[in-house]
């Protein structure tokens, strides 16, 4: 019984930590993009689904163990949202390989332009405020990694994080 109590509260700290993860990560994208004015590429965009589907799942998974159901729906929450982390993490690679050249990105990378004013008295400022998206351009390095990058590095913590909490029970 105790260590049934002790594996449930193993499960609600890497449940709550990949989805608090999940929401800084994708948090940190829309602030980029809202705040810092980036208009994020087709690639930059099917990066963040997987933190879409994530995030309701970690909850899930959270309340499962709050709830303390059954161990195993728990593990199969964070086993899912594992997966959806190394998927993002593979969409990472090819966008960061496309970046540095590795290999071809997408034939075509447009996204609507939102938020670009169409008043024509803007139009110029909202253009010096508004860094066009490509896919095989990082917009912006940190530390010699593009966002591309970044997220390669955040999906696969998130991924390890959650695959460790389903191991945990």
């Amino acid at each position: 019984m105790i260590e049934s109590s002790a594996a449930h509260r193993q499960q609600l700290l890497f449940a709550v930590l990949v989805t608090l993860g999940m929401t800084a990560a994708v948090g940190g994208a829309l602030g980029f993009e809202h705040i810092g004015g980036y208009i994020p590429c087709a690639l930059c965009l099917l990066q963040r689904d997987p933190y879409y589907y994530g995030i309701p799942l970690g909850i899930l998974a959270i309340l499962t163990s709050v709830l303390k159901l059954p161990a195993w729906m728990t593990r199969t929450l964070l086993v899912l949202v594992g997966i959806l982390m190394l998927v993002g993490a593979g969409i990472g690679v090819y966008h960061a390989g496309a970046e540095w050249h590795f290999w071809e990105g997408p034939s075509t990378c447009a996204t609507t332009a939102q938020g670009i004013s169409s008043d024509v008295g803007d139009l110029l400022g909202d253009l010096d405020a508004k860094h066009a998206p490509s896919c095989t351009d990082a917009a912006l390095r940190v530390l010699g990694l593009s966002f591309a990058g970044w997220n390669v590095i955040a999906s696969l913590i998130l991924a390890a994080i959650a695959l460790r909490g389903a191991a945990k029970a």
